[in-house]
């Protein structure tokens, strides 16, 4: 079954959450994924939604069991349990990350996040960022994919974090 149309019964029920009218496509999913190797470490993905960039880490040779999904919405977490059984799926705010304890610090290899940046405050950007950061080795990876002209993430938190786009 497509995920077309679940998604889009997704985005209608909460447009500022899910962002996006439809789930994005395998190319984009080959293309974010393509720099992750197997066996480096865990990984965390932000926003899965219907698992289109997990499906992409699993053809790469991704074990499941090294995967950790965050997902804020009820019906993408029970999608991605059916589907992902030996994932780690928590349905939760990624703004929490910090105080969630979900790994070591310095223990993650890559962090992958769909989440939509540009419909968010920058405080909440900030929690993510920080959160994932913490947890995420140093030379760990942070892949962000958005929809837009420009950076999601305003130039205050850039420089605050002492990053560039």
């Amino acid at each position: 079954m497509s995920d077309l149309l679940p998604f889009f019964r997704a985005w209608v029920t909460d447009p500022r959450r899910v962002s996006a009218i439809s789930p994005s496509s395998p190319a984009l999913a080959q293309l974010i994924t393509s720099e992750v190797v197997p066996g480096q470490g865990p990984v965390l993905e932000l926003g899965p939604g219907t698992g289109v960039f997990t499906r992409a880490l699993l053809k790469r040779g991704l074990p499941e069991n090294d995967l950790t999904l965050i997902e804020a919405g009820p019906y993408f977490s029970r999608l991605l349990s059916d589907r992902h059984p030996d994932a780690r799926i928590l349905q939760m705010d990624a703004t929490r990350l910090a105080k969630a304890g979900l790994y070591a610090p310095s223990t993650l290899a890559t962090v992958i996040s769909g989440l939509p940046l540009l419909s968010m405050k920058p405080r909440q950007i900030m929690g993510i960022l920080t959160g994932t950061f913490g947890y995420l080795r140093d030379d760990g990876a942070f892949y962000q994919f958005t929809y837009g002209p420009r950076c999601p993430v305003p130039s205050a938190i850039l420089g605050r974090l002492g990053l560039r786009a």
